[in-house]
């Protein structure tokens, strides 16, 4: 599911709700999780699951080609945890 289809969704399942007013709440929900994402907050909703950052810390790596030693330096990764309710429904056989 693309972006585009998540508004087409979002606009079918609420008749009350434009195709460019459902663009802008997907839009501005985004943009919520990235900002808040950037300022090192947690996001948790419920039933759905929590996004976060993860500090990844310097490394040595390995240059796949050559072998040469490459260091990797540290950096913040976003992280996905899936809450409950939705592990059970993706873990659900589908519906006939």
């Amino acid at each position: 599911m693309t972006r585009s289809d998540l508004v087409e969704a979002l606009a079918a399942q609420l008749p009350f709700l434009m195709q460019r007013d459902a663009e802008q709440a997907v839009k501005a929900l985004q943009d919520a999780i990235v900002q808040a994402l950037v300022n090192g907050q947690r996001i948790e909703i419920r039933g759905f699951g929590s996004f976060s950052v993860t500090h990844r810390p310097a490394r040595i790596g390995r240059n796949p080609r050559s072998g040469a030693a490459v260091e990797v330096p540290a950096k913040r990764t976003p992280h996905f945890k899936p809450g409950k309710a939705m592990r059970e429904a993706v873990d659900a056989p589908p519906a006939a």
